[in-house]
């Protein structure tokens, strides 16, 4: 019934409430005991499409386009799935014309640097694209990302702010 009044509530929260009406639990015991219930906190994400201080931003090159050949328009993103201690944050990149995923990596930072070493892996492999698109993200905001795609000679295209829509494509491989 608890849970019902206060979803936020994890293991830790749950075992000090419990202790505070006289239940002898611990937290081995309450986890276990979710986990058997299938209760699950709401919690807050985190904000993987905030733009860095000072970082710039792109206008959205893709508006009309039509992605009518490989290697043309590629797309980038990075979504964070929650583990039991922290989050993984796969990120993606995909060709807009095959929809085929060209590379990917598992970050367990939202640091820049894991997202430019699959760009340098997909662009030695597939050569580079007219235009890359992205969100706004801190990652696709940053100096070391927009520098190697200006040094590829690679058009840079990002979504408008709260945008999903504008990168639907590998928006929607994401689970939700």
């Amino acid at each position: 019934m608890q849970f019902l009044e206060t979803p936020f509530f994890g293991m830790r929260q749950m075992t000090w409430h419990l202790r505070n009406e006289d239940h002898a639990v611990n937290e081995t015991r309450v986890r276990r005991l979710m986990r058997l219930m299938g209760l699950m906190p709401i919690y807050q994400k985190p904000n993987t499409s905030r733009p860095g201080g000072g970082h710039k931003t792109y206008p959205y090159l893709l508006r009309g386009l039509r992605g009518d050949r490989p290697n043309r328009v590629w797309c980038v993103d990075i979504t964070c799935l929650p583990m039991r201690r922290g989050f993984l944050c796969p990120a993606a990149i995909m060709d807009w014309h095959t929809r085929m995923v060209l590379s990917w990596r598992i970050l367990n930072t939202l640091d820049a640097d894991f997202c430019v070493e699959a760009l340098n892996e997909t662009i030695y492999r597939f050569g580079p694209p007219d235009i890359m698109n992205s969100d706004q993200g801190s990652q696709f905001t940053a100096f070391a990302w927009t520098d190697r795609l200006r040094r590829s000679g690679i058009r840079i295209s990002m979504d408008g702010k709260g945008r999903d829509l504008d990168n639907i494509f590998i928006e929607r491989r994401w689970p939700h």
